[in-house]
């Protein structure tokens, strides 16, 4: 009959859009931006305030620890990291803990922070690029540790280097590297020391002092030529 037509005629067109409403052209409800947008408005203010002060006490924390090297420090030598892997890395820091020199990757710019108002404060000029730090007492062995390390070896390049009031080449530092370190020294002439005691420890300690005013006068020398 009619009312019977008509009655699936309203029943088929009611399935329809139920179907259409599960298809692929249905547009569900969007949420509000980007995951990142999202993320970003769900933190408050005052997380990332704490984030901002945890990061500036990490900074200062390495500048303190840096700078309490450098006051005892008689040389810093920079060596450029291109690509050392982790492997290279902890063997290169193993062998400068053994000889008393400490090593380590810092951003450049706390390491400058570091030194304002030392005897290397020169050297902040030579800080820039991925940089190695090796820092001691021991001038001789800090330039040995990372010299020696880096011949032959183009990962680890020595790009500069300082003693208190005089910054080095590269060529100065393997030159510094060179020379026999203090535990060296004293080993050969602890049995033929004849001046005392006290006069041998001045003469041990003015080693890299003179091994500087050498170069200076070389450099000196060159320019006046």
């Amino acid at each position: 009959s009619a009312d019977g037509a008509l009655v699936q005629d309203r029943s088929w067109t009611q399935g329809h859009r139920k179907a259409q409403g599960t298809s692929g052209n249905a547009r569900p409800a969007r949420e509000g931006g980007s995951p990142a947008t999202r993320y970003a408005g769900s933190r408050s203010p005052g997380s990332m305030e704490v984030n901002l002060s945890l990061d500036l006490q990490k900074k200062e924390a390495v500048v303190a620890e840096v700078a309490k090297q450098v006051s005892t420090a008689q040389a810093i030598v920079l060596a450029e990291n291109r690509g050392m892997p982790v492997s290279d890395m902890t063997q290169l820091r193993a062998k400068a803990r053994a000889s008393g020199v400490y090593f380590r990757v810092v951003k450049n710019t706390l390491v400058r922070r570091a030194v304002v108002g030392t005897p290397f404060e020169k050297l902040s000029d030579k800080m820039v690029g991925p940089l190695t730090y090796g820092i001691g007492a021991d001038p001789v062995a800090v330039a040995k540790v990372l010299n020696d390390f880096a011949k032959g070896y183009e990962k680890l390049v020595i790009m500069a280097g300082a003693m208190p009031g005089h910054v080095m080449s590269a060529k100065d530092v393997a030159a510094l590297a060179s020379l026999p370190s203090r535990d060296e020294l004293i080993a050969k002439l602890m049995g033929t020391m004849q001046a005392p005691v006290t006069k041998f420890v001045r003469t041990l300690n003015e080693v890299p002092g003179r091994f500087v005013r050498t170069l200076a006068a070389v450099r000196d020398a060159k320019s006046a030529a």
